[in-house]
């Protein structure tokens, strides 16, 4: 072996640079989705930190499809921590309606002027452009299971809209979602991409299409 041959830098194999390829892309696709993949859900990584889990697509579906036919058109949709449903009605498409998402992770930034950063801790901390009783329906789901964080979204809710309520939350909540918001439980049962431990429920403050109970 020549002495040029110990200075040459070592060579990946052609399958390696594809593997590191792929790799980059992925990441690359996590953080920066493309334009026609960017609503679908899960393109955007579940970040269990900050306790985020979420919707089945069959789920995000329903939900969405309950809020188009909740507003009508030229409805103004807000959805408070509940990425899902946004990313779902923006897959959907719909021009005639007005769809905003409420979220502190700021990954969800790339949906530009319809992102809005929000911090329960802070409920009523939101831009001047957000005015109150701007929405004719708030989709929520709190962060936490705790009295606190449903409190306090409660008045982010309140602020939001004088209008229609749906909430996703632990069965657990059901009487302190009825107090803070007048909501009822649905017989609908929301599912999730991964299994929670916890009971899952609906809530709603008018007459749904997600079989209310009376």
């Amino acid at each position: 072996m020549s002495e040029s041959d110990d200075d040459d830098p070592p060579q990946l194999s052609a399958h390696t640079i594809a593997a590191l390829q792929e790799f980059y892309a992925e990441q690359k696709q996590h953080t920066d989705p493309g334009v026609d993949d960017r609503y679908n859900i899960g393109v955007i990584e579940e970040n269990w930190q900050l306790s985020q889990f979420w919707y089945s697509r069959e789920t995000a579906l329903r939900l969405a499809q309950e809020a188009i036919a909740a507003v009508g058109d030229g409805g103004r949709i807000a959805c408070v921590s509940a990425p899902s449903v946004y990313q779902m009605l923006r897959e959907l498409h719909r021009d005639g309606i007005s769809a905003y998402i409420f979220e502190y992770d700021r990954r969800f930034a790339v949906y530009g002027e319809e992102f809005i950063f929000y911090d329960y801790n802070n409920p009523l901390d939101l831009p001047e452009k957000v005015t109150p009783y701007g929405f004719d329906i708030v989709i929520a789901d709190p962060p936490y299971l705790s009295e606190e964080c449903l409190r306090k979204t409660a008045d982010t809710i309140k602020y939001l809209t004088r209008a229609k309520i749906l909430l996703c939350t632990g069965a657990v909540m059901e009487a302190l979602a009825a107090q803070l918001l007048g909501v009822k439980m649905c017989t609908f049962i929301p599912k999730h991409t991964r299994n929670l431990a916890n009971e899952f429920r609906c809530y709603v403050n008018y007459d749904s299409g997600l079989d209310c109970g009376t």
